[in-house]
């Protein structure tokens, strides 16, 4: 172990941490892979601290939060196995390639069947009530999750007008701006506690726009901001920075939450699908 593994610091500090800050210590400790993958919220919940309790710990530990201080945890889990593995599915250096390509379609037909698990329909009919009502939908997120919004972006425009993707985050605060309580925001954050998200949900609500949120953490700050809220499935590690299973879970909700609105007005798509198609048709030799 070397002098930043974040076990043997914890153990080494260990009797000098308040009873709250011990049970926190104990828990990652014990559970270190698991600690990795959780929220702020769902670690204070765990242990039974609050939150504020669990930021103060952190900065303690002279990290600048709680995204630093998992990363630590996940680098120190992966330097004690040996294995140092960014990887989804347990993929090792003996795997072959049969072997690799199952245990990742394993991982991305676990993320969807989590995902279907966290569904709940009122979310999905309120988010397709609020898009079929907007005027504009403003499609965001930040790093891969702006990829996300923009196939979400893609998709509902081959039914719908008004869907836009906006990628700059000082354009994202000038756009939500400029929103009306008929518009929405669709925005995508796998942890829901970006600084971006929240500048931009603070500028939305002041608006009064509706927001949907895409996200991994349901008691997470943007989540507590958002009005509709949809979960998806799959765990990942810091290590794993926008893991495919991760992105396999959002493209699902994606799907699903097309499918309910085009399901609303089928003959309408239809006819518009037919009519975006005719125009494409053009673009092919």
């Amino acid at each position: 172990m070397g002098e930043n593994d974040i076990f043997q610091l914890l153990s080494h500090e260990y009797y000098q941490f308040t009873s709250a800050e011990k049970r926190v210590a104990d828990f990652i400790i014990s559970n270190g892979a698991k600690a990795q993958a959780m929220s702020i919220s769902e670690l204070a919940e765990a242990t039974g601290v609050a939150e504020a309790t669990i930021s103060r710990f952190c900065r303690r530990l002279n990290y600048n939060g709680f995204a630093a201080f998992k990363l630590a945890i996940a680098a120190s889990a992966a330097s004690r196995t040996g294995l140092s593995n960014p990887l989804t599915g347990e993929v090792t250096h003996e795997d072959t390639i049969p072997s690799l390509a199952h245990k990742l379609a394993v991982s991305s037909m676990d993320a969807i069947r989590e995902t279907e698990t966290l569904i709940r329909p009122s979310a999905i009919q309120s988010a397709a009530d609020a898009l079929l009502r907007a005027d504009k939908v403003l499609c965001m997120g930040q790093g891969g999750s702006m990829l996300m919004a923009q196939e979400a972006a893609h998709l509902f425009s081959t039914s719908f007008t008004g869907y836009f993707p906006v990628t700059d985050s000082h354009m994202q605060v000038i756009y939500a701006s400029q929103l009306c309580q008929r518009d929405a925001i669709l925005y995508f954050s796998y942890s829901g506690t970006t600084t971006d998200l929240m500048d931009v949900l603070r500028t939305a609500k002041t608006q009064k726009a509706t927001i949907i949120l895409v996200t991994r953490y349901l008691n997470s700050p943007g989540a507590a901001q958002a009005d509709i809220v949809l979960e998806c499935g799959s765990r990942e590690s810091p290590l794993q920075l926008g893991s495919i299973p991760a992105r396999v879970a959002q493209l699902y909700l994606i799907d699903i939450l097309f499918s309910e609105v085009c399901r609303r007005d089928l003959e309408g798509c239809k006819k518009r699908r037919a009519q975006v198609a005719d125009a494409l048709s053009e673009k092919h030799v």
